[in-house]
Order: structure tokens, then sequence, then C-alpha cells
């Protein structure tokens, strides 16, 4: 362990402790007035191995103070949308020098499978260098006539101040960068709160970002707890919130910035469905189902944990996907061949075998999987559920961990029934033989994203949830614009 200016890191990623004692604020690793700690466990091992510090209230003052006067009287805002891309591009090299190190990270704090985390900086990287990408529209010309013919508006995209961008635990690294380079390229500073499972990893990201020359103050680091972010959020600095993560706090960050006329984005909570047509193809299926409804050991906000599938092939489709899931590799999310890791958490742990303890008292059939594995860690069998039915608890709650359900259905009218039956509505996938009938099915799908035949989140393209989902979206041109004030400035016409 080294402890320098530029931050306390391990010797070793893999295998080493790491006990910061810092936060970021104003360019610079400063100490932590806050004496509490969190810890860190390794949900593969059940071992601690490091922790990070609590901010106080005096950390919080310091890291908004930065951010606020990065704002008003630094340099970030005034530079041109052009030149605050190229600091981005190089925050995209500086992010994938740093691959393997968030990588391994990012496995020890959540034990997500190397194979899913290894291509986190890429993805990060590519995020980055898609808004550096979007500085023309920031800096087009946007002139308007009036209808009337009396004179014209200039539109001007203006950045926001001071975002506070809250993240979650599943995806610590991505779902940060989702929001930190439309708020950069903008011309924003940002406080950043990682989840506190997850606190570490971040901290390669800011590190990188240091490293590109985004000058000080404009991106700031704080650790801490629920009661860290809910000061966040109403800090009177905050000009714009940001948050993924559960539904329920995103109801509560909702409601105080409601009361505080703040702008908010909310990436929430799903509980999507994956409708199979009589004609799907299940060799094509079955290639890409863990993919698009297990990822990350199904600890994702958008997979179709939900299989609707059509009667008269529904026993194929229950064996097809049974097969599937019994025959992926679970055990030490370092091994690059492992599938399934463990749960995140102890408290998402327990939660996911609450859910499974009402699926057996609800009489859903157990094709393979529901079980705690020996040993250390927080291991579920992968889980595939068959003969569920609308009313039971785990058609209609949000799991979030390794467990598919299966629901027979009659008609194509009824699947959809069944798919838009819940209060969510972020993601969604259709499967079959014919496109065509695939996309006219989706079209019919409440929700904000729908694959045909497999899902993946495009970076030019809006993702955002319906209804308890979220409000707001993120990625593509109408993400940038999440991080923008419109001014409108008229002037006469003098024909």
């Amino acid at each position: 362990m080294s402890a320098t200016a530029t931050g306390t890191w391990p010797n070793d990623f893999r295998t080493a402790p790491w006990h910061p004692t810092d936060h970021f604020i104003d360019g610079v690793w400063a100490p932590s007035v806050g004496t509490g700690r969190i810890e860190v466990v390794n949900p593969a091992t059940g071992e601690p191995w490091a922790s990070v510090p609590v901010a106080a209230d005096e950390d919080l003052e310091a890291a908004m103070g930065a951010a606020r006067q990065a704002f008003d009287t630094g340099p970030w805002p005034r530079m041109t949308p052009s030149e605050r891309a190229e600091v981005l591009l190089r925050f995209a090299a500086e992010v994938e020098a740093r691959s393997e190190a968030l990588s391994l990270t990012n496995t020890r704090e959540n034990g997500s499978p190397v194979a899913e985390t290894g291509g986190a900086a890429a993805n990060a990287a590519g995020i980055l260098r898609y808004f550096a990408g979007l500085a023309p529209h920031l800096e087009r010309e946007d002139v308007r006539p009036f209808p009337s013919g009396v004179g014209e508006s200039v539109v001007r995209r203006d950045p926001l101040g001071v975002c506070a961008l809250i993240a979650p635990w599943n995806f610590p690294i991505n779902l940060v960068v989702i929001k930190l380079a439309p708020a950069l390229l903008a011309g924003n500073s940002v406080v950043i709160k990682p989840a506190s499972p997850t606190p570490l990893s971040i901290r390669h990201i800011v590190d990188a970002a240091h490293a590109a020359g985004v000058p000080a103050g404009v991106v700031n680091l704080l650790t801490g707890n629920g009661r860290t972010g809910d000061a966040m959020v109403r800090h009177p600095s905050v000009d714009k919130v940001a948050f993924t993560g559960s539904t329920e706090v995103g109801r509560k960050i909702a409601a105080a910035c409601g009361e505080l006329l703040r702008p908010v984005t909310l990436e929430l909570g799903g509980k999507s469905a994956a409708i199979l047509l009589d004609d799907v193809d299940l060799d094509a299926f079955a290639r890409v189902f863990v993919r698009s409804c297990m990822r990350n050991s199904g600890q994702t906000c958008y997979i179709s944990t939900r299989i609707l599938a059509p009667r008269s092939r529904y026993d194929e489709i229950v064996d097809t996907i049974t097969g599937v899931v019994a025959g992926a590799a679970q055990g030490d999310p370092l091994d690059p061949a492992t599938v399934f890791g463990p749960v995140a958490h102890r408290g998402q742990f327990d939660s996911v075998l609450e859910h499974l303890a009402s699926a057996r008292a609800e009489g859903a059939r157990f094709m393979t999987g529901g079980d705690v594995l020996p040993g250390p860690g927080l291991f579920i069998a992968p889980t595939v559920l068959a003969d569920v039915t609308p009313e039971m608890r785990v058609a209609r709650e949000e799991i979030f961990g390794p467990v598919v359900t299966i629901q027979p259905y009659e008609t194509v009218e009824e699947a959809l029934e069944i798919a838009n039956s819940t209060p969510f509505g972020l993601g969604g996938i259709v499967f079959s033989a014919d496109e065509e009938r695939a996309f006219r099915v989706a079209e019919l799908v409440d929700s904000g994203s729908v694959g045909v035949n497999f899902f993946a989140s495009n970076h030019a393209a809006p993702f955002g949830g319906r209804h308890d989902s979220g409000l707001g979206v993120e990625y593509g041109v109408e993400g940038l614009q999440q991080y923008v004030s419109y001014k409108s400035i008229h002037r006469a016409s003098h024909a």
C-alpha cells in the first residue's frame, strides 16, 4: 500500500487490502474529516478486504464548495464544447489504461465476474468518446424565426451548474460514466457518491479524469452512506441530481427534488419481460439468453427476467432455458470462465432468498437451482422457476438475483397484457424468427427500451424508464440534454 499526494493505492489489485483515508476534492486527494469507516466485503469470499471513509459535513461542504467555485469562476464552463471534448478524449484513453485495475477492483467489490468487468473500461471509454463527438451539437448556431416574422430567437444551451451524481452497486463504473460524460461535455462540475458496497472502483475513474487534465474542482468524489447521499441531494449548491438505484430510494430523491424544484434524472428498477413468439428460434435464443435475461448474475436493471412462453412450445422452452442455466459455470468471479458469480452483498442475498421462499410457498416449479451453495461467499445457484402465475410475488417484484421465471400464454394479446401488467417499464425483448413480426409486437410493449432477438444499450439512443422505472433518460443526444439549461435570446427583425 502506498499513500501519496495522488491518493492511496494497493500494490496488487487482485489480492491486496485497500484502506484509503481520503476523498477527491478540488483536484487533490484530501484527508477525510469524517472518522467513520465503511467496510467493503468481497461477496465471493465473505471476507472484508477494504474500507473507505464516511464523509463528514465538512467534507461535503468542501466538495460542494470546490464544485461551485469551479463552475462559477473556473475555466471549464468557459471553454468551448470542442475544447472540453478534447479533454474527454484524453480521459477515455486514461480510463482504458486502467482497464485491469478497474476490472479487478469492481470484481472484488461486488462479485461481478471478470468476464463482465473486463469490458468495463472499454465501455466507459466508448461512452466518453461518444459524448465528445456531440460537441458540435452544443456549438451549432440555433436561430429560430418568429412564426409572425417580427424577429428571431437565438437558442443557447448553457450548463446547469453543480451536479450530484449518485451511483448504484451493480455497475459502479459505467453507471457513473453515463452521467459524468454528458455533464462534463455540457460544462458542469460534479460531486460523485458511489454506493456503499462499491466505493473503490470509481477512484480509478476520478484518477483518470485528473490525469487527463480535467481542472481542479470540476470532478469531486465523496464516499459515505445514505445520509451522505441525502445531504448531497438537498445541498443548496446543487443544481441537478442524477441517480441510479432502487425505485424506493428514487421516490425519496424525486420528492426532495420536487420540493426544491431541482432537475433530476432517475434510472430505477425494472421487471422486464421476454416474449417468445411461437416461431422463436430456440438455438438463437439460447445463445443470447444469459446476456439478455440473467446478465451480471441477474443484477441488471433492464434484463428480461420474466420469460413469457407460448403454450404450444412451453415444455420445449422450459427445457432449453433449464439446460442453458444449469450448464453455465458458477464460481470464482476472478476466473475468466465463470458466468455466474455471487450475489453482491448480504442484504441483496437475503432478499433473493426471501423471494425464492415465496416461490416455493406459492407453487412455482424449481427446474434448477434455488439453493445456497456450500462454502464461503454469497452464492445462490442460478434458478429457473417454471409454472409461475402473474399473482406470484416473483412475477411482480424485482428480484435482482440469479433467478428467471417462466409463464405460459395462449395468445400474443395475453402475452402483451402480462408483459405490461407490472408498475415498471424499463426493458423487454421479443424473440421471433420473423423480425418484422417481432418489431410490431415490440412496439406494443409499454417500456422505454425493447429489443428484437437481443438486448443491448446503444450509446447513441436514449435509455430511460417509464412509470416506476424512472424519470428522464441517459445516452444519446437526449442524455446530453439532461445536463443543459436552455436560454432563448430574442431580437427583432430590421428589414
